[in-house]
């Protein structure tokens, strides 16, 4: 039996209670009554308004349905249609947002961004901590460089796979910090003369950078510096100097490595990439975030036989040319997703009911962050005393304004000043894409972020348009015209209501951790598309990442768009429809066994073992990083074809066990993994995952949370 305490309508499961009483209030200055009557009022008057934006989901959702199954897709009927119903509103009159108290590196500072889940203390030092990263190992450690002709990843340190990394990262700065003359190269001597960067090149003679502003520092001597720091497009990269060092004696300037300003911010995560499903999940996320915001969080691990601990790191500090102390920021800006209005935990019971979870958010996660708020956390996230809340999943205009609305009260109870609590709008819901400037203008005086999500806003243009016709297949899908006007309105909206200089427009993740060359090849599209920030997988994928924001000015990029038309509504409402179902019975089988195993490697151990995000084998075992997006997508195009007799439950069925046992054979070296086709009718976790397809037409806007807590739930319950 789960113990509770009473506090009026509320009933707080005890390890949540003692944690805020003990915790989170410790230091604060509020008064614990105060608090829990100021909660108990907000849950009171929000939850109602909550159950009534849900409902009116269901009820647009159930007249869509009705419509595709009563008509032939047309365009503008159906456009007619969408208005008629309220579910695409007129366009609001042109308004600039007029956020403020914004952070550089969310107002003006384009660069990787990092997602992580803040469950895992680990990941979550790892993440903040990636503000700066090595070249050479993210160069020397992937794919980057290729492993033929000598370039192999040894034992020990391989010379010939460490000179093409150099040789790349001077490149690198050849290109972004151009010399008078000659090569990085060749260079044998760095100095700062007269209040310049002046490089000795092996030939004798001495050259200077093309724009001298570029240098901005050092640390050392003028004449024997140990640190050069440069500055492109607003982002840091540090030259550093070690002739004693294993990499710097090989180099006739004694350069041992060049580390890269690469994670910008970060997002911790409360939501898609966390499996917690009450008040003990809750509080172990909860707990890392109060360590975060009050610089106190540790972990300690195993690592070659010795413990080490993990924390955040303290500042950098240089000197300008001038000689005044300089400080770079040493931690990533730290955003955090609270959870949508779907779900509710069982953390607490209002009136008995469990509450909504993504209200809990916005009353707790708050008090947590007061210590930063307050100017009290040694080791600073927000320097201008704002909290960056990325909320998910929101349906339109309405959903957003009750999310600003619920802001509003939390900062009243908690003593903080209006608009302290900034909100990042997820663009990943269809309704919310076709309202996109009636969204944000809801928003207007604290909105920092929108961003674009191909998986999850795919399931939900599926899932809306379930009974229009049968998807092509989910490969396809990204091709269609669709698509391209998503990616292109989300930044020209963007841009025409004066998001530049105030807030990100984000991009959505590249999840094969293990193909970062492929990533580097691809992912500048993101800066030249306008986006000022976008998802990577890894530490070492934001390090790589952040070259594009040196090859490309995101604010000279968005200067340009400004000039270029926008792509209609008209196209982002044309559905990735196939023509006619005309695949061949291997085609058919190939696109249910991926999506099977996918869905599969990801469910199980989520449900079984509570990871929420993971690199999981996909059927060709490449690694994929991913979240309940992956299910999403996957899960609601297959129902999708269940739904038009493009496959059959049989057909399913017998995928899903098929690959079951792949999944099985991919963990098994996993001691804590429960193989599923050993039981497949009481493995919890197949049986979730087989709902998620099975199911898949019932689900609220074909999202998985639902089936997946209860199964969880399950789990733990058996013990």
């Amino acid at each position: 039996m789960k113990l509770f305490t009473q506090h009026g309508h509320l009933a707080i499961a005890k390890e949540l209670y003692d944690f805020i009483e003990n915790e989170a209030l410790v230091g604060t200055g509020i008064d614990p009554q105060s608090y829990w009557q100021s909660f108990e009022e907000i849950a009171l008057e929000f939850s109602p308004k909550n159950k009534a934006l849900l409902a009116k989901r269901d009820a647009l959702q159930a007249q869509i349905d009705t419509w595709h199954r009563e008509n032939r897709f047309e365009l503008g009927a159906y456009k007619a249609f969408l208005s008629e119903i309220g579910y695409l509103v007129p366009e609001v009159a042109d308004f600039e947002v007029s956020t403020s108290n914004v952070d550089e590196e969310i107002a003006t500072l384009a660069g990787p961004q990092l997602v992580v889940p803040v469950r895992n203390a680990r990941y979550s030092l790892n993440a903040a901590n990636a503000r700066w990263g090595s070249l050479y190992d993210a160069l020397y450690g992937t794919d980057m460089i290729a492993q033929n002709d000598g370039c192999e990843i040894t034992q020990g340190y391989n010379p010939v796979r460490g000179a093409k990394v150099i040789a790349f990262a001077k490149d690198f700065l050849d290109q972004t910090f151009p010399l008078q003359q000659g090569s990085y190269q060749y260079a044998s001597a760095w100095t700062i003369e007269n209040g310049q960067l002046v490089i000795g090149l092996q030939d004798g003679t001495q050259t200077t950078l093309k724009d001298p502003s570029q240098c901005v520092g050092l640390n050392g001597t003028a004449d024997a510096p140990s640190e050069i720091i440069f500055k492109n497009n607003g982002l840091h990269i540090i030259v550093q100097f070690d002739a004693n060092h294993p990499i710097g004696k090989q180099d006739c300037a004694g350069v041992k490595d060049i580390l890269v300003e690469a994670a910008v911010t970060t997002i911790q995560d409360l939501e898609d990439s966390v499996s917690a499903v009450d008040a003990e999940d809750k509080v172990e996320a909860y707990r890392n975030w109060l360590g975060l915001m009050r610089g106190t969080l540790q972990e300690s691990l195993e690592k070659n036989g010795k413990t080490i601990t993990r924390q955040l790191n303290a500042d950098r500090h240089y000197q300008d040319l001038s000689g005044t102390t300089q400080v770079l920021k040493g931690r990533s800006l730290m955003l955090l997703r609270n959870v949508g209005h779907l779900m509710t935990n069982p953390a607490i019971l209002l009136d008995g009911e469990e509450i909504f979870e993504g209200i809990m958010d916005a009353l707790i996660t708050p008090l947590l962050s007061l210590t930063d708020l307050r100017g009290e956390n040694p080791l600073t996230n927000s320097r201008t005393g704002s909290m960056y809340i990325v909320k998910p999943k929101m349906h339109g205009p309405e959903e957003v304004a009750f999310s600003v609305a619920l802001f509003s009260r939390v900062e009243q109870a908690l003593n903080l000043a209006p608009t302290t609590l900034k909100i990042g709008i997820m663009d990943e819901e269809r309704r919310t894409s076709v309202n996109l400037k009636n969204c944000i203008a809801e928003a207007k005086d604290r909105v920092i972020f929108i961003n674009t999500g191909f998986m999850d806003r795919t399931g939900d243009e599926i899932h809306t348009l379930m009974h229009a016709g049968a998807f092509l297949p989910k490969a396809q899908i990204k091709n269609q015209t669709w698509f391209d006007a998503y990616e292109n309105r989300n930044v020209m909206i963007g841009l025409q209501v004066g998001l530049q200089g105030k807030a990100q427009i984000g991009k959505g993740m590249w999840a094969k951790t293990d193909l970062l060359k492929a990533m580097y090849d691809s992912k500048i599209e993101h800066p030249q598309a306008g986006a000022s920030c976008a998802w990577v997988p890894s530490p070492t994928g934001a390090v790589l990442h952040a070259l594009h924001y040196h090859q490309i000015n995101v604010a000279e990029r968005q200067q340009q768009l400004q000039h270029e038309p926008i792509l209609s509504l008209d196209d982002l409402l044309t559905p990735a429809l196939a023509p006619d179902c005309n695949w061949s019975a291997e085609e058919k089988r190939r696109e249910i066994e991926n999506n099977c195993q996918g869905i599969l490697g990801y469910v199980v151990r989520w449900v079984d073992l509570g990871v929420g995000c993971s690199k999981v084998p996909d059927i060709d075992d490449v690694g994929l990083m991913e979240d309940r997006a992956t299910l999403r997508i996957s899960s609601q195009h297959l129902a999708n074809w269940l739904c038009h007799g493009v496959v059959t439950t049989q057909d399913v069925e017998t995928a899903l066990q098929r690959m079951a046992k792949i999944v099985d054979q991919q963990n098994a070296d996993d001691p804590e993994y429960r193989a599923m086709s050993d039981d497949f009718e009481h493995s919890i976790a197949f049986q979730a995952a087989s709902n998620l397809i099975l199911k898949g037409q019932l689900q609220p806007s074909g999202y998985t949370e639902p089936l997946l807590h209860a199964a969880r739930l399950e789990v733990k319950k058996q013990g």
